[in-house]
């Protein structure tokens, strides 16, 4: 056991300077400084080209996020900076509010939800707490606001109808208090990792657990292998960022990568994959 832990350890060492050496060299071809969303600033590598996605699609959605300026730092809720500069190639432009709530799960949360509610699907946006409780945005749009005693929850009419986007704001923040992991977890649906697309999500429920979030994907028409981003938020609650890789793909990773996948800040296996 004392064996395998050290083995761990050594291989979490050397694959964390894999990444602060990569990050050294992230200024390379595969990065547009330029640019100013994720298609724009993170191109495909040589070979391979991104995938198909289909107009108002969650993968388009995802695909043409706003960026920070390159070289960004990663901020915390409290707007203290995250460090780490290795473990992110961008940034997302995206306020995250001044309080602990949009971490890792909740990202993901944010980002379906902004995507739906841009889309005006807005029956569509409905999260579970971590009691099971239905957060359904309708409810919300209606005027009724949570009611929390312990473990019960409950509807109350407490405002008038409304559908700005300051509410919508104030409703996810709701969510992002009651809901996490293992609620995310057990509301998406398992997936082959050969049918990875944008919007999938790599996650593993608990306390702690983590998830992160493909934003687009890429395929090599010779040889079939796809690619893809990831990107994440994290404890405290901190900007969206895309991950970091040190493979031969700058930051996309490789479907083909074996029995774990490690990311800059947690692994995952192949069964982790879920989808909305």
């Amino acid at each position: 056991m004392k064996k395998a832990q050290s083995l761990a350890m050594l291989f979490a060492i050397l694959y964390t300077i894999a990444l602060q050496l990569t990050a050294c060299a992230q200024d390379n071809k595969l990065i547009n400084k330029s640019g100013t969303t994720v298609q724009t600033r993170i191109l495909a590598p040589n070979g391979f080209v991104r995938e198909k996605a289909e107009l108002n699609s969650f993968a388009a959605y995802l695909r043409n996020l706003t960026l920070k300026p390159h070289g960004s730092d990663v901020k915390f809720h409290n707007g203290h900076s995250k460090g780490k500069s290795w473990v992110y190639s961008a940034v997302v432009d995206m306020e995250i509010g001044t309080r602990d709530l949009q971490q890792c799960a909740d990202a993901i949360i944010r980002l379906r939800a902004e995507y739906l509610y841009k889309q005006k699907r807005y029956n569509a946006i409905t999260f579970n707490f971590t009691n099971g409780f239905k957060a359904a945005y309708s409810e919300w749009m209606n005027g009724k606001r949570v009611s929390v005693k312990g473990n019960t929850v409950k509807w109350v009419q407490l405002a008038k109808i409304s559908n700005t986007y300051a509410d919508f704001r104030s409703y996810l923040d709701v969510v992002f208090t009651y809901a996490g992991t293992l609620s995310l977890s057990k509301e998406l649906k398992t997936k082959n990792i050969l049918n990875i697309k944008a919007g999938d999500v790599f996650i593993q429920g608990g306390s702690p657990g983590h998830a992160v979030i493909v934003i687009d994907t890429a395929t090599n028409p010779s040889t079939g292998e796809k690619l893809f981003l990831l990107a994440q938020s994290h404890m405290p609650a901190q900007d969206i960022q895309i991950l970091n890789n040190p493979g031969e793909y700058g930051p996309w990773y490789s479907v083909n990568f074996g029995d774990i996948l490690y990311t800059p800040e947690w692994n995952f296996k192949k069964d982790d994959l879920k989808e909305f």
